[in-house]
């Protein structure tokens, strides 16, 4: 965390190596992140994971089936989301196990971002199972101030949301990830965020504000229970 108490994130959207079947890349996600305890770098710099999986029982209308999962990673600062892609021990212990997990390398698709509490506090999705993020693309219209000061003002779209987080991102995006932000909507279990798009379905349950300084074609939700978290 830097001095000014900003807290930042990488986030990235998982595609599973398509020699992995659906109900399988959970456990080899979580053997690749246990390398993680190997790498002094990434102990260091990394204050906690949660890796979600996309719900594949109950997709909810409006929610994206062409990615696996979605990885919440919060850093120590800003400067650890450019240390790990350098590091020595990093790159030969966890980098050769990336095409084992995935479709392609992590840093094709990590964002950094800014995370603001939104509500739910600084220890809100302790105890939460399931996530909905939506990945927001602005309008080209919409200055990226504005953009930024009129998210948080959107009122929670489901009361079952225990705490809900927004994530800034920062520019130099891979390509075909150009997001501008990400909303993290927790939920006490997959059964209470299904039951919620279910009674308020995406189309009708988001603000005017999301369709009007968003846009709608390019932004996408990812419905995903926590297949693992540390600590």
């Amino acid at each position: 965390m830097h001095d000014d108490g900003t807290l930042w994130k990488m986030i990235y959207l998982a595609r599973r190596n398509p020699r992995l079947a659906p109900e399988d890349f959970a456990a080899a996600w979580r053997e690749h992140s246990a390398l993680g305890r190997n790498c002094t770098n990434v102990q260091q710099r990394v204050r906690s994971v949660a890796q979600c999986t996309r719900l594949l029982d109950a997709l909810p209308d409006g929610c994206s089936s062409g990615f696996d999962g979605v990885n919440l990673m919060a850093l120590r600062d800003r400067a650890s989301a450019d240390a790990i892609w350098s590091d020595p021990e990093t790159l030969a212990t966890m980098r050769p196990d990336e095409p084992r997990v995935f479709d392609r390398y992590v840093r094709e698709c990590a964002l950094v971002a800014r995370e603001q509490v939104l509500h739910g506090g600084s220890g809100g999705t302790a105890g939460c199972a399931a996530v909905l993020t939506a990945f927001l693309k602005r309008r080209d219209r919409v200055a990226a101030e504005d953009f930024e000061r009129a998210l948080p003002l959107a009122p929670q779209p489901w009361s079952a949301v225990r705490a809900s987080r927004l994530n800034i991102v920062e520019p130099g995006r891979p390509p075909g990830h150009d997001w501008d932000a990400v909303l993290e909507w927790w939920f006490e279990d997959a059964q209470q965020l299904v039951q919620s798009l279910a009674a308020r379905p995406l189309r009708g349950a988001l603000p005017l504000l999301y369709r009007t300084v968003c846009e709608s074609g390019a932004s996408l939700f990812l419905a995903t229970r926590v297949s693992h978290r540390r600590p």
